[in-house]
């Protein structure tokens, strides 16, 4: 794949193409909503400004964009020799993976890569730093190869085992269920693991939206139509990452399915939030 074409937000051009026959029924209106909710426009400058920034220092364009400062907490715990798969709880879906990514880009002196869905791939300049996944589409066949890939390169991996950003339940907002995929590569390629808590949240509108399309049995990921207008809601703030001390891969022996020890993990990484 080639990053030279730049990608800009079209959403006129993409419901012509994803939905030609409904097109010239939508409301202009809904197309105008549609259009500040994922902020079109403001996006798009920052792309065009940004188009010659790739990898870390694309990330750094992107947190002085959105004005994120970054605390610290635990860079101690981080080797300077090894690979490692770091995990990360998923607050936020926008400034916890560009955070997290900067951090370890700089630590790592570029030599990171994120396990992504494919959509972010359209974005070249963090294009280069992305493995990407796309479980449905055509890619799925690919997906393992692609995975096994990441995980016998020399770059330290950088994953959000949840696979959504975290939701709300009883109260308390929190990552879903962990996918296993780390904790059997992991061992596989002999990669220590180490957890990594974001501080964080969204709005309640985020969360309440989530819930609504659950207790509607709404399948489509309502809620992901507006995590840039979250990314937005959060501009102007400092987030706190702390990392934790690596976990051998040797620990996820066969005293827990690979599922358990990926829930293990996550409690781990929820730990770190007392510290």
């Amino acid at each position: 794949m080639t990053y030279d074409s730049l990608f800009l937000i079209d959403v006129d051009k993409i419901l012509r193409e994803k939905a030609p026959k409904h097109y010239k029924y939508i409301p202009g209106f809904i197309i105008s909503y549609l259009k500040r909710i994922i902020h079109q426009e403001e996006i798009n400058v920052f792309l065009n400004d940004s188009k010659d920034r790739f990898g870390v220092d694309f990330l750094e364009a992107s947190l002085d964009f959105l004005d994120t400062k970054i605390e610290v907490k635990g860079l101690e715990n981080l080797p300077k020799e090894g690979l490692f798969t770091f995990v990360s709880n998923h607050p936020l879906g926008g400034q916890d993976g560009v955070a997290i990514g900067y951090v370890l880009g700089n630590y790592y002196n570029g030599k990171v890569k994120y396990l992504v869905n494919d959509l972010l791939m359209n974005l070249r300049g963090l294009a280069p730093l992305c493995i990407p996944i796309n479980k449905t589409g055509k890619q799925s066949k690919d997906f393992p190869v692609m995975v096994e890939a990441g995980f016998k390169s020399d770059d330290q991996l950088i994953m959000f085992p949840a696979g959504l950003c975290s939701r709300r339940q009883k109260g308390v907002i929190r990552d879903l269920k962990w996918s296993k995929t780390f904790v059997a590569k992991s061992i596989r390629h002999q990669r220590e693991v180490v957890p990594v808590y974001f501080e964080g949240r969204n709005s309640d509108f985020f969360y309440n939206l989530a819930n609504l399309c659950k207790a509607l049995g709404i399948k489509f990921n309502m809620a992901m139509l507006y995590l840039v207008d979250e990314m937005f809601k959060n501009r102007h703030k400092t987030f706190t990452v702390i990392f934790g001390k690596p976990i051998p891969w040797q620990t996820f022996d066969k005293s827990k399915t690979p599922a358990q020890w990926a829930e293990y993990v996550k409690e781990e990484v929820y730990k770190l939030k007392q510290v």
